[in-house]
C-alpha cells in the first residue's frame, strides 16, 4: 500500500495518490495534472478510477484532463450529476486497486452528493477514511454552499450531522483522517493547519464532533460563517457541466503582448490588467489601473473573488511567471486571458509610459497622524469576523471580499485621508490597487496590519462600524 497527499497551498487543497500492485487511484484531483501523471509515470502504474468526493465549488477539478490523458472513469457518490460519463456510484459499493478496497460512504451535509472512501487494505481492516469536505481537521464541511436543492444551510447541517452519526462516528479511533483541504480553506471555516489526523484525535477535539445533540451541532456548524466567494456558483457548474483542457487555454493565452499594444488595450473598457508580482515589488511601481493580487499569496482564490470572468485579463508578470500565472487562474476557471505585457513591468517603464505607485508607511506613522489629522480614515479590509474582535477606533470595515460592491465606496470623500490595512499586510495591498483603479489615490498602506497597528499607542475599540460611512 502507497498512499501519498499532493497539495496545493494556494487553495489549501489536498488531492490523494493510492496504489497496490501496479494499480492507482486519485481523489480529488486539481485542474493542472502534471503532478499526478508524473507520479503514475515515475511509480510505473496504472490509473484505475479517478474519484471524486463531490462537485467542488473552490476550484476546477482536473477528472476529465486526466480521464482524457488515461481513460481512467471517473467516480462520483449517490445523487452527483453531471454531463459527461462517470460512474454514479451507491453508497456501500466498492471498488478495487490492486489488494486494496475502497468503499463509498454517501455523507450529504456539506453537498447532496457528498461522499468519503473508505480504505481498506489487503487483509480487509479499516486503514484510513478520504472526507473530502465533510469532514476536515477541527471542522465539518460548511452546510451553506450546496449548490442544488432547496434546502436551507440548518436542514443541510441537520443532514450532515446524521452522516457523520452514522457513517463516521462507527469508525474506529486509529483510522486515519485525510481531508480535501486544510487551513485557509473558505470550505470550514476552523480548519487545522494539520492536513491529516485519526478519527479519536477528531473526537477529543473538533469542536464539531463534541457536540451531543443534533441541535446544538446545527447551531455550531451554522454560527459565524462568513459569506462564500462569488466564484463558487460558476466552478461548480464547470466541474458538473465539463471545461476546455488547460492545453488548449495555454496555447491562446501564453502569449506576449508589446508595451504599446498594452496602452491600447488599457483604453479597452473589458480588458483588465492584472499584476502578479510580489506585493511590495508592486507597490513601488506600477500599470496605471492594474490589480495586484500576488501568487506568493493565495492568488487563485482572491482572483476568483475579485475578478470578472466576462472580461479580457493582460497580465504583468515577473519574467518567468506567465505560465504559472495562466495555470493558477485556469484553476478557478478565469479562462478569458488575452495574454502578458511582454517583458513584464520594465518594459512599461523602458516605453516611457506613466507608472503609479502605493505609498507603503509603518504602523507608527499612523499613531502620529491619528490624533491631528481631522480628514484620517482608517479602512479596514479585514473580515467582518475579524473587525468586530478589534479595531481602531472609528475605522471603517471594508472588507477586500466586497470590494467589487460599488456601494461601499460611495461614502468615501475625496477629502479623506485614506489609511489601508488588513492583518498583516497582504489583503490591504490588493485593496489599495482596487481603490486607485477606482480614482482614489490619497491612501497609504499601513506595513504589517492590524499586528503592527497594536503594538502602537493607537486608540481600538470593538464597537461595529461596518461600512466607510464618513459623512
Amino acid at each position: 500500500m502507497f498512499i501519498q497527499q499532493l497539495y496545493t497551498s494556494c487553495l489549501s487543497e489536498a488531492a490523494y495518490y493510492i496504489e497496490s500492485e501496479g494499480e492507482c487511484g486519485v481523489i480529488d484531483p486539481m485542474r493542472d495534472t502534471d503532478a499526478y501523471l508524473q507520479l503514475i509515470r515515475d511509480r510505473k502504474t496504472v490509473l484505475k478510477y479517478i474519484f471524486e468526493t463531490h462537485l467542488h465549488a473552490d476550484f476546477i477539478s482536473g477528472h476529465l484532463e486526466l480521464s482524457q490523458q488515461t481513460g481512467a472513469p471517473i467516480v462520483f457518490g449517490p445523487e452527483a450529476t453531471v454531463k459527461f460519463p462517470a460512474h454514479i456510484a451507491k453508497d456501500k459499493e466498492q471498488f478495487k486497486i490492486g489488494k486494496l478496497t475502497l468503499e463509498v460512504l454517501h455523507t450529504p451535509g456539506h453537498t447532496l452528493e457528498s461522499c468519503c472512501y473508505l480504505l481498506k487494505d489487503e487483509n480487509g481492516k479499516e486503514h484510513c477514511l478520504f472526507t473530502g469536505d465533510t469532514l476536515f481537521i477541527g471542522d465539518v464541511g460548511r452546510p451553506d454552499l450546496a449548490q442544488e436543492g432547496h434546502l436551507s444551510a440548518q436542514e443541510l447541517a441537520g443532514a450532515l450531522y446524521d452522516s457523520i452519526q452514522t457513517k463516521i462516528a462507527p469508525l474506529s479511533d486509529d483510522v486515519i483522517i485525510y481531508p480535501a483541504h486544510g487551513a485557509g480553506s473558505a470550505c470550514g471555516k476552523n480548519i487545522s493547519t494539520e492536513t491529516s489526523s485519526t478519527l479519536g484525535e477528531q473526537r477529543n477535539t473538533n469542536y464539531a464532533l463534541q457536540q451531543v445533540t443534533k441541535e446544538s451541532f446545527i447551531k455550531a456548524v451554522t454560527k459565524g460563517l462568513d459569506p462564500a466567494p462569488s466564484y463558487f456558483p460558476l466552478n461548480v457548474k464547470m466541474n458538473q457541466e465539463g471545461y476546455k483542457p488547460l492545453s488548449e487555454i495555454l496555447e491562446k493565452s501564453n502569449h506576449a503582448i508589446s508595451a504599446p499594444a498594452v496602452k491600447e488595450l488599457t483604453e479597452q473598457p473589458n480588458v483588465v490588467l492584472l499584476d502578479t508580482r510580489p506585493a511590495l515589488l508592486f507597490t513601488d511601481g506600477f500599470v496605471p489601473g492594474s490589480i495586484n493580487i500576488s501568487l506568493d499569496g493565495r492568488f487563485a482564490e482572491w482572483a476568483g473573488t475579485l475578478l470578472p470572468y466576462d472580461k479580457q485579463l493582460v497580465l504583468i508578470c515577473e519574467e518567468g511567471k506567465e505560465t504559472e500565472s495562466i495555470v493558477r487562474l485556469a484553476r478557478v476557471g478565469l479562462e478569458q486571458v488575452a495574454g502578458y505585457l511582454e517583458g513584464g513591468y520594465p518594459s512599461w517603464v523602458l516605453a516611457g509610459y506613466e507608472s503609479d505607485l502605493i505609498i507603503n508607511v509603518e504602523a507608527d506613522e499612523l499613531a502620529m497622524d491619528f490624533p491631528h489629522d481631522e480628514h484620517l480614515l482608517v479602512l479596514d479590509v479585514r473580515k467582518e469576523s475579524e473587525f468586530t474582535e478589534g479595531h481602531v477606533k472609528n475605522a471603517a470595515n471594508l472588507p477586500l471580499q466586497k470590494m467589487n460592491d460599488p456601494g461601499l465606496l460611495a461614502d468615501i470623500s475625496d477629502r479623506d485621508n485614506l489609511y489601508l490595512h488588513c492583518g498583516g499586510g497582504v489583503r490591504s495591498i490588493i485593496a489599495a490597487s482596487l481603490l486607485k483603479k477606482e480614482g482614489f489615490h490619497n491612501l497609504r498602506n499601513v506595513l504589517g496590519g492590524w499586528k503592527a497597528i497594536q503594538k502602537e499607542k493607537i486608540p481600538t475599540e470593538k464597537e461595529t462600524n461596518l461600512s466607510p460611512n464618513v459623512n
